[in-house]
């Protein structure tokens, strides 16, 4: 199980709760961006499982300028520097594929670090020559949904995608995975890691609230989520049939 922590607290719930590694993001409404060095210093240092900051500068498509390609070059800098097991990056071009010449300068920065690659993966045109592409550039790793909007419903897509991989790349379903289809998932794909947040809401403990404020706000400013050990523990719990 890796799970996509937000954050310090989300990623020692995850270690605790049985993860083998953390995904490390922050903004998770907008998929995930890459978290503050002070984020991934902390994570680094107090953690003992493998720690894979996300390399996306910001929300929105995966056609990244030659700014934000340089500052993506730097936050893998970063990431080594503190002592990383890996990143997860994706880039792709006009076209709806892999942008695999400035995938290659990244994976290159980043060595001797392992690289996974994210669920931009899910917006190529064409799954399979994407996958060939990135077996290709030497990643580990491909996170998808199958190019659905959840797992379960990509599911028949993700075991095609394991069979045609046949070992040469790891295919973990990730989007929508929960303790309820969790074992479904399984049986539908015969996939063996699984992502997922294990998140639950956190209310805010605000005595004073601007009420104003926050019924003009998108969504509930006062409130947020954190992964929890218990819904780490559940997953993979169910995962193993128990």
């Amino acid at each position: 199980m890796e799970v996509c922590a937000n954050g310090l607290t989300s990623a020692l719930a995850a270690e605790q709760g049985g993860a083998i590694r953390v995904e490390l993001c922050d903004n998770l409404l907008e998929g995930g961006t890459t978290p503050s060095y002070g984020q991934i210093k902390l994570v680094t240092e107090n953690l003992n499982i493998q720690v894979y900051p996300i390399i996306r500068p910001r929300g929105g498509d995966f056609l990244y300028s030659d700014l934000e390609f340089e500052l993506m070059k730097a936050d893998i800098q970063c990431c080594k520097a503190l002592g990383c097991d890996g990143v997860v990056i994706g880039m792709l071009l006009e076209d709806g594929s892999v942008d695999v010449a400035r995938c290659a300068v990244l994976i290159e920065i980043a060595r001797p670090m392992k690289v996974s690659f994210h669920r931009a993966f899910d917006r190529c045109e064409d799954l399979k020559i994407a996958m060939e592409d990135i077996i290709a550039l030497g990643c580990e790793r491909i996170l998808t949904s199958g190019g659905k909007p959840s797992a379960l419903e990509g599911a028949s897509v993700i075991k095609a995608l394991i069979e045609l991989a046949a070992g040469r790349i790891e295919i973990m379903p990730g989007s929508g995975i929960r303790d309820h289809n969790i074992r479904e998932i399984i049986q539908l794909t015969g996939a063996k890691v699984f992502h997922a947040t294990a998140k639950l809401p956190v209310s805010s403990a605000m005595q004073y609230v601007n009420v104003v404020l926050n019924q003009a706000a998108v969504g509930d400013e006062n409130n947020y989520e954190l992964t929890t050990t218990a819904a780490v523990e559940q997953l993979i719990k169910r995962a193993n049939g128990s």
